[in-house]
C-alpha cells in the first residue's frame, strides 16, 4: 500500500529521550519545560515570525481568532479550503460568506472581495492553498480601506515564505496546523501567530481557560494547550525538516518532470515570490471522469490519493444559505493530490506517474 502521506517519526529512542525529562519533573501539560523550548526553537528555525503560542491543534486557534477580536456577523472566507476553516466560524456564531477563488493559483480572488461586503461585514477568513499564498497585498488593502480584520488560515504553511518574509508573518492573525499528516508536526497540534501584543496577550488567556495566575481570570477562556508529549514529538522532528523538505522537493521534481507536458493534466502554480516547502502535490485534470478513472486505476494498484480539497464548502449541506462557486466546485471536481512524503520512493514515483500517463487517454 503507498498511501497519500505517512507521517516523518524521529528515531522511537530520541523521542523517549526528550519525553523523558517530562517525566522526570512529572510534568507533563500546563507549558512545560519542552513545550517552552519547542516555542523557542520554532522562533529560531522560521525566522521573523511574530509572536505565537503552540496549541493542541489547528483548529482552536482560528477559533480563539474569532472571539478574541469580537468578530460578528459576516466573515468572508474560500469555498476551496479543509472544512475546518469553515465550520470555525459558524461555531462561533458568525456568518461565512463566499468568494470564489482564482483559477491558477486556488486561493481567493480580492477581485471579488468588495462585491460582498456590507455592514454586517467583520473580516476575512482565507487560506493559503497547499503553501501558496493568498494575494496578501491586495487583500491587506481591501482590510484597510473597509477596516476589516484579516485571519490566514495557514495549516499548510510551516516553511513557507513569501517575498523574503514567513508566511506566518502576514495579516493580522495566522494560524496553522501542527497534525500528523502536516510538513512539520506534534502528532496534533498548531499555533497562533499574532502581530498585535495586545491581541497576543489576551488570545494567549483565552487559550488557557482565561487564567491570570491560579486564582484570577482575565476573562472567558477555553482549554487549547499543548501538553509535554505533543512537545516532545515536536523537538524530536524539528532537526530533520531541512532534510525532510529536500527530499518532498526531489520527489516533487520527479512528478513534475513526467507530468508538466500532459496534454489533460495542470500542475499547481506557485505565487512569484514563494519559497515553497512542498507539503502537497495536487494535480488537476482537464474533467471529473478523467480524475475518477486515474483515481480508480491508483487503488487497483493499492496507491491512495485524495481529492483534497472536496467538497467545495459553500456546498455544505448545514449552510443556511447555499450560493454557487463557479470556479471553486470545478476544481473540487477534478483535483487530485497524489502521495508525498519524504520515505516515498524515487521507483513509487515512476509507478504512480506511470499509471497515470496509462489511464488519462
Amino acid at each position: 500500500m503507498i498511501n497519500v502521506t505517512q507521517t516523518f517519526l524521529p528515531d522511537l529512542e530520541e523521542y523517549q529521550r526528550i519525553l523523558k525529562r517530562a517525566w522526570d519533573k512529572k510534568w507533563l501539560t500546563n507549558r512545560g519545560e519542552l513545550l517552552l523550548e519547542l516555542e523557542m526553537k520554532l522562533k529560531e528555525y522560521l525566522i521573523d515570525v511574530p509572536d505565537f503560542f503552540i496549541t493542541t491543534n489547528g483548529t482552536l486557534p482560528i477559533q480563539i481568532a474569532i472571539k478574541a477580536l469580537s468578530l460578528k456577523g459576516e466573515i468572508i472566507t474560500t469555498p476551496f479550503s479543509y472544512v475546518a476553516t469553515t465550520s470555525a466560524i459558524i461555531w462561533e456564531g458568525c456568518t461565512p460568506v463566499f468568494v470564489d477563488i482564482e483559477a491558477n493559483t486556488l486561493t481567493i480572488d480580492p477581485k471579488k472581495i468588495e462585491a460582498v461586503i456590507t455592514d454586517k461585514t467583520t473580516a476575512i477568513i482565507a487560506t493559503h492553498v497547499f503553501g501558496n499564498p493568498c494575494d496578501v497585498i491586495a487583500i491587506e488593502a481591501i482590510a484597510k480601506k473597509h477596516d476589516l480584520k484579516v485571519v490566514y488560515d495557514a495549516a499548510h504553511c510551516f516553511a513557507v515564505r513569501y517575498k523574503d518574509k514567513s508566511l506566518f508573518s502576514y495579516g493580522d492573525i495566522s494560524t496553522t496546523s501542527f497534525h500528523a499528516t502536516k510538513l512539520f508536526h506534534t502528532g496534533e497540534g498548531g499555533a497562533l501567530f499574532v502581530s498585535n501584543p495586545d491581541w497576543f496577550k489576551k488570545m494567549y488567556y483565552h487559550h488557557n481557560f482565561g487564567h491570570n495566575g491560579p486564582t484570577d481570570y482575565h476573562g472567558i477562556g477555553i482549554n487549547a494547550k499543548a501538553s509535554e508529549m505533543q512537545a516532545a514529538m515536536g523537538l524530536a522532528v524539528l532537526p530533520y525538516m531541512d532534510e525532510v523538505i529536500e527530499k518532498r522537493r526531489k520527489i516533487s521534481c520527479i512528478y513534475e518532470d513526467f507530468l508538466s507536458e500532459v496534454s489533460g493534466i495542470e500542475l499547481f502554480e506557485c505565487r512569484k515570490g514563494t519559497k515553497r516547502n512542498y507539503a502537497y502535490m495536487p494535480i488537476l485534470f482537464e474533467s471529473e471522469e478523467m480524475m475518477q478513472r486515474v483515481m480508480d486505476a491508483l487503488e487497483k494498484k493499492k496507491v491512495k490519493c485524495r481529492r483534497y480539497f472536496y467538497p467545495s464548502l459553500n456546498t455544505l449541506a448545514y449552510l443556511d444559505n447555499q450560493v454557487s462557486m463557479p470556479i471553486s466546485e470545478d476544481v473540487c471536481s477534478r483535483i487530485l493530490c497524489l502521495p508525498l512524503y519524504a520515505e516515498l520512493s524515487h521507483e513509487d514515483v515512476y509507478l504512480i506517474s506511470k499509471i497515470i500517463l496509462e489511464n488519462i487517454s
